[in-house]
């Protein structure tokens, strides 16, 4: 017996959690339902498809970031662009550390029988891991575009750069999300 499978009550509220954070529930579509069971692993699934895309990226970005304090030009960058770069820097290693760690607790608690901490755990875990990506993402920008276009113009098109990643990841999520959820009530009537 699964911890998914010990009690009703808490599979009810884990339905109702996993609705709210996927969209898959009661009412959500004409689908069929869920095993508790099924739908942790459907999660799962999901959790890897995902971090398989982050890793890739923040990767390829920490990577590059590693290699600019090797260049030439490094040592012409003023105080003020050093700082941003290590902030950069420390951002790109903590995303990396945040979007990694799910395969590391999986791999030390597989066969625990803890997938629906693990799933939630990860799931929390990649959240951190975009907003340090994103974060990483505005610094590198910036460092970028200080060095390239003159004058508060860097500052500006970073602004709107990271505006428009806050819009696309996590604004329109939430809205979809909310109009999902005033949805649910009159689909049940």
């Amino acid at each position: 017996m699964t911890m998914t499978e010990q009690s009703a009550k808490p599979a009810e509220e884990e339905t109702v959690r996993c609705a709210h954070h996927d969209g898959h529930g009661p009412g959500s579509s004409a689908e069929a339902p869920e095993s508790p069971r099924e739908r942790v692993n459907r999660r799962w699934n999901e959790v890897l498809q995902e971090t398989r895309v982050t890793q890739t990226g923040v990767q390829i970005l920490f990577g590059f970031l590693l290699s600019v304090a090797f260049t030439p030009l490094f040592r012409e960058l003023g105080t003020v662009d050093h700082v941003i770069y290590v902030l950069t820097v420390v951002l790109g290693a903590s995303a990396t550390g945040s979007l990694i760690a799910p395969v590391s607790i999986h791999r030390f608690l597989s066969g625990q029988r803890m997938k629906d901490e693990v799933v939630e755990t990860a799931c929390r875990l990649m959240m951190c891991g975009m907003v340090l990506l994103a974060l990483t993402i505005g610094c590198t920008l910036l460092l970028i575009l200080r060095f390239v276009v003159p004058g508060v113009l860097a500052e500006v098109l970073v602004g709107a750069v990271m505006l428009w990643f806050g819009l696309c990841w996590y604004v329109l999520p939430l809205r979809l999300r909310r109009r999902a959820a005033r949805r649910s009530p009159s689909d049940d009537a």
